[in-house]
């Protein structure tokens, strides 16, 4: 049995550190322990890896849950695939003075995506059953 989600995981918590080491260098940069001490720039750090947090595990589970049904490796490639273009593109178009630009949206849009393709597959999964 192969751990396609697995892979993804790996990859995706790389981008969890890179994020979490952005923000800790910018509060060691401005001596700012906690919050964001007004400084704009860290309150976007900040924010960048807080929606990554508040995507990421949800659309990992869904993809373990599908592959664990026995989803199409296929599929969980699409979400997969999916989910990282969006974790990519999400932060570099999160800018406290643009609140729409393309990567944003695109990140969004994709990550949001990847947990309706494996949200889809986990159904169809349980019907065919």
């Amino acid at each position: 049995m192969t751990n396609l989600t697995g892979l993804y995981a790996v990859a995706l918590a790389l981008m969890m550190i890179g994020l979490s080491a952005y923000v800790s260098a910018l509060r060691a940069k401005t001596g700012t322990a906690i919050l964001d001490g007004g400084h704009i720039a860290l309150a976007e750090r900040i924010r960048r890896h807080g929606n990554f947090i508040e995507n990421v595990p949800m659309a990992l589970l869904l993809m373990a849950f599908a592959e664990s049904g026995g989803t199409a490796s296929l599929w969980i490639h699409s979400a997969g695939l999916s989910l990282v273009a969006g974790r990519i593109l999400h932060p570099l178009g999160l800018f406290h003075d643009k609140p729409v630009t393309f990567a944003r949206i695109a990140g969004g849009s994709l990550s949001w995506i990847s947990m309706l393709i494996s949200m889809i597959n986990i159904v169809i999964n349980q019907w065919t059953a």
